[in-house]
């Protein structure tokens, strides 16, 4: 979107909200020109990727350019999608480095998976894109550090998908944390406990389903033969592609406990777990796992646990800020307090009322916009912190071992560990260059 367009924009927007007719007027009706609009593309549209595009799309200053997928089957479903419930046509493309050369795309958001994040938008970036990269922003601390090395080299406006920062109870709870009504937290808890999850059965090697560049989906990953658990959602459950629930529910949860204790580097970390539900099923990241990161005065402890939905305060997942006085409890459905005795009154639960990735999207594009990034509701600095504190969890639960970490040389004390920091690329990709 060039600056003219951009001036156009921000002077429709500012004369509506004066006159009261943004909210006021129905979405349908708050249309503008087709060269007025953002025009956005989707890397990766399978899962995450698809809903942060839809949420994009109710936005009427967007609109959908282009599509990339490896699998030509999710790519052809897609599009044609798109065709016939937003009326628009999008050009499809397999290799994402195509879809950068469109010049008239002005932002891309990025699903794919985790070991492609930071190729993806740090190629993004380099061409002139805006981004909203899915988290965690990438598979270790070396490709998180180029990320946010490319942002603040660019300038580009970077949202990272960690849409609960959004969504107003978070808010609400963090502004109540953040009173000092609950006294001294010394502990705080987050946990995900996925009933939904169940074991994983082995399946054998074979060969990619038609339409599908597996190359393509291996990228800077070690080469292996195609395998149905490894590919779409469950590579979730791989290192070479991802971090377990540590890294898919973690970066939400903990994002949330490093923020209501205003935290930055632990000093230490440890872990411990393994594949106890499922030890002979086809994932590797444990299926239980309890990690506990010391700071100074508190510490906070992770623990995730699948087959299972009796977690913490009987909540499959969330946040509890332990303090002398009493317990804030939080997650996406509402937060509540509940009182140690005589010392405080308790806060009645308090129901979510918003959608957060709708609010997330409108965000991203606002600061499209306004190109004020400080408005991000999840610049990449934020998403980068959470996802390096969920990657020294994985690295200690791999090493066994309570590691002391450095925050300033960003390093443990511990070289066999240290290891662990850097990303191994494969198939002639190289890391970018900080």
């Amino acid at each position: 979107m060039n600056n003219s367009r951009r001036h156009f924009i921000r002077s429709a927007s500012a004369l509506m909200a004066g006159a009261g007719l943004v909210s006021a007027l129905p979405s349908s009706l708050r249309a503008v020109a087709p060269s007025d609009k953002i025009n956005i593309a989707a890397i990766g549209i399978n899962g995450m990727g698809w809903s942060d595009l839809t949420a994009i799309l109710k936005n009427p200053y967007a609109q959908c350019v282009a599509l990339c997928d490896v699998d030509k089957n999710v790519l052809d479903k897609k599009a044609a999608e798109l065709l016939e419930k937003k009326n628009q046509k999008a050009k499809t493309y397999s290799d994402y480095r195509k879809l950068l050369e469109d010049k008239s795309i002005d932002a891309v958001i990025i699903g794919t998976p985790d070991h492609w994040h930071c190729l993806q938008m740090t190629d993004a970036v380099s061409a002139g894109k805006d981004v909203y990269v899915e988290k965690p922003i990438g598979n270790s601390i070396g490709e998180i550090n180029a990320m946010v090395a490319a942002q603040e080299r660019t300038k580009r406006v970077v949202q990272v998908g960690q849409w609960q920062r959004s969504q107003q109870h978070f808010k609400d709870a963090i502004a109540f944390v953040h009173s000092g009504k609950l006294g001294q937290v010394r502990l705080v808890k987050a946990w995900a406990y996925m009933g939904w999850m169940h074991s994983i059965p082995k399946q054998p090697d074979g060969v990619p389903p038609a339409g599908v560049d597996y190359a393509a989906w291996l990228g800077p990953a070690e080469k292996k033969p195609f395998n149905p658990n490894r590919f779409h959602f469950n590579f979730r459950w791989y290192w070479d592609y991802a971090g377990g629930l540590m890294t898919d529910w973690g970066v939400h949860l903990l994002d949330y406990a490093l923020l209501g204790m205003k935290a930055q580097h632990p000093k230490s970390v440890m872990a411990a777990g393994g594949k106890f539900a499922y030890p002979d099923d086809a994932c590797e990241t444990p299926d239980t796992l309890t990690t506990v990161y010391q700071f100074d005065g508190f510490n906070i402890q992770w623990e995730h646990a699948t087959g299972i939905d009796g977690g913490p305060y009987n909540r499959t997942h969330g946040i509890a800020f332990i303090g002398n006085n009493g317990t804030l409890v939080l997650d996406r459905s509402g937060w509540e307090v509940i009182p140690e005795k005589g010392k405080m009154e308790a806060v009645p639960f308090t129901k979510s009322v918003d959608n957060g990735l709708d609010k997330h999207a409108v965000n991203f594009l606002e600061v499209i916009k306004s190109r004020k990034l400080e408005d991000l509701n999840t610049p990449i600095q934020a998403g980068a912190h959470v996802a390096a504190v969920a990657q020294l969890g994985n690295i200690a639960y791999k090493t066994g071992k309570k590691l002391n970490w450095d925050g300033v040389k960003g390093k443990f004390d511990d070289n066999a560990a240290n290891k662990y920091l850097a990303a191994e690329y494969h198939n002639g990709y190289k890391i970018p260059k900080i």
